[in-house]
């Protein structure tokens, strides 16, 4: 694999978890916004520790989803671009002509 790819599918995985960490802090505020309201209604029975250790799971859950899935989306977006060479400039040439 040549540096240039490297540094293609590295950087789209940091995207992802870029993505996934927006998305996380999206739901965090919604669900913390739920538990301010009514505690006892949303907390599913837990306490404020096993809440706790849930969201240390789901964080480490999304970092993983967004490496995992920046690398193939890497890869993917490579054999578009560089392999198939399908992308913009390809396609305004097209309408150029």
């Amino acid at each position: 694999m040549n540096t240039k790819k490297q540094i293609y599918i590295f950087l789209t995985m940091v995207l992802g978890v870029l993505l996934t960490t927006i998305l996380h802090a999206v739901m965090e505020i919604f669900y913390i916004g739920l538990l301010a309201e009514n505690f006892a209604k949303y907390s599913l029975g837990l306490n404020w520790n096993a809440i706790y250790i849930i969201h240390y799971i789901f964080t480490i859950v999304l970092v993983a989803l967004g490496i995992i899935g920046g690398y193939f989306l890497g890869q993917r977006w490579w054999q578009i671009v560089y392999i198939e060479k399908r992308h913009w400039r390809f396609w305004r040439k097209l309408a150029v002509n």
